[in-house]
């Protein structure tokens, strides 16, 4: 019989009462909510071991330690399951220590599967099988249950005995990306003409791991080169699609040099996606828009959302990529080691709301926060949610009125 799994939310009451280290942030302004300025160095300390709540009101916090809680939190955020309105098709189910097979199994979650990314390692653990009981996924077209990505083992495969299971394997990454792009092919009836060519490389992954959000909302597939080389499995991926692509690097030319990217020209039209590190990386891409294509965020002003996670846990990012597929339909923005640099001071700060009138009309922002409270702090928090508060425009007389 498939139990519901029941979330700990009595442990996480608990963790956030426990004392948690602020990280010191100073001398970076946010606008509140009246208009005018306010300092992280003029906040009263550290507040988290205060907090029965670890949410705000502009700003959605999943306070999750592991890689296996992230994505059951997310799952359960997602997915309630208390109808079949709301229940996944199919559960995917990647492994935890290879980055590279799950971020291209990303582009399943929304077609055909319209499901999680839940994780693995050499067991599935009881956690993970209970929340895909709990999910009680009813099936995609094919009545498949659960995907399974990559290699997994027999262990594993038994845990599901009791689900439809389709698996899909590739003998290294750039294969399963092109395994992955020929399913997507065969259930949806046609390419994506479209491709994302990102590195993979591990010293890459900061970079690579901005393209999940989108694959898990758009039916681009994500494709693998090194620095200086294009693998046959993604050259045959280009080929499918008769050399008239529209291909996006995304990645600077340190990570993906000039050299691939003349050669990628053989396959089709190549736009190159970048910024100077990751964060900045990420927002180029959340700005980004090709109206030829209608590829790209192209979020430049208010009225969305967005899923912040730190770098220290890159994974999450995957972990993190259905919000960009059901709810605020949030692209990536990265915190570095879990703070807003400048840099997403000045794109948020661009982006907040304003409002003449009538502040119950919007736009509004609202942000995923997916990380504890160490690796984020409820400061960098407070930040990001005084930025995304939707605010009196010069002139409009503030909220006093209403």
């Amino acid at each position: 019989m498939k139990k519901l799994f029941v979330s700990a939310i009595s442990i996480l009451l608990l963790t956030f009462l426990a004392a948690c280290t602020s990280n010191g942030e100073e001398g970076k302004d946010a606008e509140n909510e009246h208009g005018e300025h306010t300092e992280a160095s003029e906040t009263n300390g550290d507040v988290s071991s205060e907090l029965l709540v670890a949410s705000t009101k502009n700003v959605t916090r999943l306070h999750a330690d592991t890689l296996n809680d992230a994505a059951i939190m997310v799952s359960q955020t997602i997915w309630p399951a208390t109808g079949s309105d709301n229940r996944p098709g199919t559960v995917i189910l990647a492994p935890a220590d290879q980055w590279q097979i799950a971020l291209a199994g990303a582009d399943l979650i929304h077609h055909p599967n319209n499901g999680p990314v839940l994780f693995y390692n050499q067991e599935l653990s009881e956690e993970t099988l209970n929340e895909i009981n709990r999910l009680n996924p009813t099936g995609n077209a094919n009545g498949t249950e659960v995907m399974v990505m990559g290699d997994a083992t027999e262990k594993v495969l038994g845990s599901l005995q009791d689900y439809k299971v389709e698996q899909i394997t590739g003998k290294d990454a750039a294969e399963f990306a092109l395994a992955v792009d020929k399913k997507y092919a065969e259930t949806a009836g046609e390419l994506p003409q479209s491709v994302i060519i990102v590195s993979l490389e591990d010293e890459a992954k900061l970079f690579s791991l901005i393209a999940s959000n989108w694959i898990a909302h758009m039916p681009e597939p994500i494709l693998f080169v090194s620095k200086d080389d294009i693998p046959k499995a993604t050259v045959e991926a280009l080929k499918s699609r008769g050399n008239k692509a529209n291909i996006y690097v995304l990645a600077p030319e340190e990570v993906i040099s000039e050299g691939v990217v003349t050669s990628l020209k053989e396959y089709g039209n190549v736009t190159r996606i970048e910024g100077e590190n990751p964060v900045e990386a990420s927002i180029a891409f959340a700005k980004f828009k090709d109206e030829k294509t209608g590829f790209g965020w192209g979020v430049t002003e208010p009225g969305h959302g967005f899923a912040f996670t730190t770098t220290a846990k890159p994974e999450f990012a995957i972990a993190g990529a259905p919000f960009a597929h059901l709810g605020k339909h949030a692209p990536l923005i990265w915190l570095e080691d879990g703070e807003a640099t400048s840099a997403v001071h000045e794109y948020l700060a661009a982006l907040q709301p304003k409002f003449t009138n009538d502040p119950t009309v919007g736009p509004y922002n609202h942000g995923y926060i997916l990380a504890n409270l160490d690796e984020v702090s409820m400061d960098t928090q407070g930040m990001i949610d005084s930025m995304l508060e939707i605010s009196p425009a010069e002139g409009s007389g503030g909220h006093g009125s209403h």
